[in-house]
């Protein structure tokens, strides 16, 4: 049997974005070898694309290897163009990919029909305020919704201002809880991009960061940003930090939110 190998290191949202690589040559019937984070790459592996996952680089010859990083593809595309199609189109890669993460949830969670609410990511530079967080949840909350926090790896600082929360640190063990949920409120960060991919209706708030290029796989994801001439600009972020205005995010929520009323969420 031919075997693929690829590699690549990053957070869990830039992990995710490898997956449609995976699934497309394990479609075509190689045996696949993921190297990189394992916490992440396990998820390709519970869902059949991947055969196996390391860490370190392991010895044997591969029919064909796809390294991702300084020494291969860069992850930083010189235009602004989707990641996932610069990756396929640098590969030579024409096949279609799932938009859904066919991963396999728990009927018993405690985030069954909750709306969740994730204002972290990786980075502080691409996290607006809580304020933003408490204030849609308020507004959800007098709908009707209940709402509760995520928190993983990155997020143990939103103990200290919350208290309806759960954790999870596996991430694997989160998409299987987080697939219970209604809709997902979120940062660009990874546990966005899961959700986006388990088929949760997500939106997800930039700034510095460009949703053009950096927007997760799914098709019920909405980005929120505003209309600032001088963003995208990450990671040389300003002070003022102008494209996270509290006020107009929270209105840029609204807006969107009505946009997709009709959508069951």
């Amino acid at each position: 049997m031919k075997k693929f190998l690829l590699y690549r290191r990053g957070g869990l949202g830039d992990t995710l974005l490898t997956f449609p690589i995976l699934e497309i040559f394990k479609r075509k019937g190689f045996y696949t070898v993921a190297v990189g984070n394992t916490d992440y790459f396990k998820i390709a592996k519970a869902v059949g694309w991947v055969d196996e996952v390391f860490y370190e680089r392991p010895t044997g010859r591969f029919d064909i290897e796809v390294l991702i990083g300084l020494d291969g593809i860069t992850p930083f595309p010189k235009e602004r163009t989707w990641i996932v199609e610069y990756y396929l189109k640098n590969l030579g890669l024409s096949e279609s990919f799932s938009t859904r993460l066919p991963l396999e949830g728990y009927q018993d969670t405690p985030l069954k029909n909750k709306v969740i609410l994730h204002p972290s990511s990786g980075s502080k530079k691409k996290n607006p305020q809580l304020e933003l967080f408490i204030r849609i949840e308020e507004f959800l909350r007098d709908l009707g919704y209940e709402c509760a926090y995520l928190i993983g790896e990155s997020d143990q600082w939103l103990k200290r201002h919350v208290n309806n929360f759960m954790e999870f640190l596996d991430p694997l063990e989160m998409g299987r809880h987080l697939k219970g949920a209604r809709l997902f409120v979120g940062n660009d960060s990874g546990v966005s991009h899961l959700s986006a991919y388990l088929g949760i209706t997500t939106f997800i708030f930039y700034g510095p960061t460009d949703w053009k290029v950096w927007k997760p796989i799914g098709e019920r994801v909405y980005p929120i940003y505003l209309e600032i001439e001088c963003s995208p600009c990450f990671p040389n972020t300003c002070t003022e930090r102008f494209c996270f205005d509290v006020d107009g995010l929270f209105e840029a929520f609204l807006s969107s939110l009505k946009r997709h009323e009709s959508m069951r969420f």
